[in-house]
This record gives structure tokens, sequence and C-alpha cells, in this order.
């Protein structure tokens, strides 16, 4: 089961951490990213593997809980592993634990391989990602369905420009995620802190999109947040507060 599971290692740094002192969700939504990428690479799946076959890993679902959020030069352990390998999509999971070895926070992700010309999901390789699933248990919801919240007022204009773009030329998904949570006024980040992040992406932004950014009213402490373009959600996301 070892060989099945990543291992990988992080210490925070004051140039990451908000004002608080503490690691941020898009930061640990890096981590998580970057883990995934080198669990993939190191097994024959990685980035340059899915590129000569032209085609591309795409994160489709993101759900993020935390107990607690590490602070300045603490380390951090991170493991991932796969839990699921469907015909279009793949299951992954994430285990952030401190220095002192304590879980402080979980993550479960949905995965898809697209073709890099059509743009369009292609069946994924099921034999041989098979061989790394695992059942180690990963004790959080499942990403669900997010409602949308695009129909309750205007929102907030945003254009997509140079910084928020990827290595494909597309709106970053951690970007997604900074650009969601700027909509929340600083009080709240003083006062409370995020139990539980969840997005959902269903379209690409591209440089220069005109974007408007949508939060919708507190239900038992959610926010339910949205990207769109044209009237339509490129991603949408939940947020609730402790």
């Amino acid at each position: 089961m070892r060989d099945k599971i990543g291992e990988f290692h992080f210490t925070t740094e004051e140039y990451l951490l908000d004002f608080r002192g503490r690691v941020t969700i898009p930061m640990i939504g890096n981590y998580l990213l970057h883990a995934a990428s080198n669990h993939a690479s190191i097994r024959g799946f990685g980035f340059n593997d899915m590129n000569q076959k032209h085609t591309a890993w795409v994160l489709s679902r993101l759900a993020i809980e935390m107990y607690a959020y590490p602070s300045m030069s603490e380390p951090i352990t991170l493991y991932t592993w796969i839990d699921e390998v469907g015909r279009l999509f793949t299951s992954r999971c994430f285990e952030l634990v401190n220095g002192e070895g304590k879980s402080v926070g979980f993550a479960r992700s949905i995965w898809a391989a697209i073709d890099m010309e059509t743009r369009r999901p292609t069946p994924l390789d099921a034999e041989r990602l098979n061989i790394y699933v695992t059942d180690r248990p990963c004790p959080i919801e499942r990403p669900g369905k997010i409602p949308p919240v695009e129909d309750q007022g205007e929102g907030v204009a945003y254009q997509v420009k140079y910084s928020d773009l990827d290595v494909n030329g597309h709106f970053n998904s951690i970007k997604y995620m900074e650009h969601l949570l700027d909509l929340f006024d600083l009080t709240l980040f003083k006062e409370k802190e995020i139990s539980r992040f969840e997005i959902a992406y269903q379209a690409e932004g591209r440089y220069g999109m005109p974007l408007t950014l949508h939060k919708g009213e507190a239900i038992d402490n959610t926010y339910n947040l949205a990207i769109c373009h044209e009237g339509k959600a490129i991603c949408r996301a939940a947020a609730t507060w402790r």
C-alpha cells in the first residue's frame, strides 16, 4: 500500500501566509496540486506522459476541509492517493498532517483527462490506474452539487488577466478560488475561518474574457458562489465558515 500513497513535505513561509499569519485555502490548493502532479509523474501518468498522448489532466471538482490552519515555519506532510477510477473520471484524496503528526485537514478531488485539441474528455486507462487504487479512508464528504447563485443580482465584474493564466493559457484553477474568496469582507476573515471549501469547474476561462463573480446569502454558515461568463457559470463554489 505504501507505494500507492504519495508523501510530500512542505514548510510554510512568511510570504505565503495571509494577514492572520496562516496558510490560505488557495495556498493549500497549490500544495494539493503539487502533490497530485508529482504523485502522478512518479508513477508514469503525469504531465509529460499525458502530453505524449496529446491529453492533459484537468481538475473537475475539489473539496477541502480544514480543522486547523498551519502558521509560519510550520512543517506540513501531505499524503495523496487514488481511491476510485471510472471510465472518464478518477478520484484522488489528500490528508494534511502537522509537525506533531496530527491531521489538520483532508481533501477530495475529481479529475478528467481531456484531448488537447477537442478539449473533450477521453477514456481513462483504468487498467493502469487501478494498480494504484487504495482503500485508505478519507473522512470527508465527496464534492456534491452546488446550488446556482448567478440569478441573485448582477455580480462583480472582472476580466481575465495575464496573472490569471496557467501553463496552458487558461484561467488557473487556483485563481478561481482567490477571486471568489475576495468577495468576502475582511471582517469575516478576522472573526471566523473556513471549515470547508468546495469548487466545481465547469468551463475554461481565457485571457480577456469578461466575467461576473457572484455570492449568495449564507444558509447554515455556507455561502454559495459562482463565476459566470455571458450569464453561464464557468465554476461554482461553496464556503462554509465556523
